[in-house]
């Protein structure tokens, strides 16, 4: 963080900004309310169960700047994921680029599909390494288009392997491979998924977007009684050697690997960072309130898709890699 940007390790499960039914629970609240980091703008948005790097502006003049890097495409992102299937070299570059337009079904729900009357939409993939039946993928979009990734890779044959969304047989028993979804419309499709939410009462219907949860670890203090957050294990470099720092769920880092306190990034007093159960409203007459949402499970909270590298020009960010893009990670029962 420096006095123009903030750059976050968005953890999977939580919305960048209020929408659905996600509202404190969201990136843009939790820096509000634990750090007192009020008024960012947001540059751009991942999905809520992607992880990885997520850039907010603290001055309107930063993030028009940023925002025109990334709409005029000088802006190189990295992205890693975990697929299903033996990924394929189709070229002596080991390069497979997927240039196939795609089309929002529906902006309420969140779904897009390969159409020919989509947007121009250009994205490559490149293996990394191949871990039994599952392949790690190196994947560079060249357009910023909803779910680019993911949609890319369902048409490819490819889904990431716990996508909740694109890797459902919803979208016909080839899971909308090559394009294929079963002959369903669009209003087919829409229904059929609205019924597989209902169900399953946990799809990602609340979709826009999605970011990091900010925590303090507990039992870190710095040496003025404040709650510090420190993980040397997460680097973030910045290619200007600004002062930037790492925020993750429960760990903050500068550059100099030094602990460093709330107050003394946002210059303001320790945040309110406690539940108060007496906050909590409830009417008899709200069907909100009725409402009994089943809880996911830890496997329902994350996706195998993550945003490990930004680069613009004279700046430049970059997370360490999630456990599962490891090769020698195993997936816990």
């Amino acid at each position: 963080m420096d006095k123009d940007i903030i750059v976050v390790n968005k953890p999977p499960s939580i919305p960048v900004h209020p929408c659905g039914r996600y509202r404190h629970n969201t990136v843009v609240f939790i820096l509000a309310k634990e750090f007192n980091l009020r008024n960012l703008r947001t540059i751009h948005r991942l999905d809520r169960l992607t992880s990885g790097l997520l850039l907010f502006g603290r001055t309107p003049n930063k993030a028009r700047q940023l925002e025109q890097q990334i709409r005029n495409r000088q802006v190189q992102k990295e992205y890693v994921c975990r697929v299903e299937g033996n990924f394929p070299d189709f070229s002596c570059s080991g390069v497979v680029e997927c240039k196939e337009p795609i089309a929002v079904v529906s902006y309420k729900i969140g779904v897009c599909k390969v159409s020919p009357t989509g947007k121009d939409c250009q994205t490559t993939f490149e293996k990394i390494s191949q871990v039994g039946n599952w392949s790690i993928i190196l994947c560079k979009p060249l357009t910023g288009r909803m779910h680019q990734i993911r949609v890319h890779l369902q048409f490819l044959g490819y889904p990431i392997a716990n996508d909740p969304l694109y890797n459902h047989t919803v979208f016909g028993c080839l899971k909308g491979r090559g394009g294929d979804i079963g002959g369903k419309s669009d209003e087919e499709l829409i229904n059929d998924l609205i019924h597989v939410h209902n169900a399953e009462n946990w799809l990602g219907i609340d979709t826009d977007s999605d970011l990091p949860v900010v925590n303090s670890v507990e039992g870190a203090n710095s040496s003025n009684g404040e709650s510090a957050i420190f993980n040397p294990n997460i680097p973030v470099s910045n290619s200007n050697d600004l002062d930037a720092a790492n925020l993750d769920s429960s760990k903050l880092q500068t550059t100099n690997k030094k602990p460093v306190a709330v107050s003394s990034q946002t210059g303001l007093e320790v945040p309110d960072q406690y539940f108060d159960p007496n906050k909590m409203t409830t009417h008899p007459h709200c069907n909100e309130c009725k409402i009994n949402y089943r809880d996911p499970t830890p496997k329902e909270l994350s996706m195998y898709l993550h945003a490990w590298k930004y680069k613009g020009p004279g700046w430049e960010y970059e997370t360490d890699l999630p456990d599962w893009a490891s090769p020698n990670w195993t997936e816990s029962t």
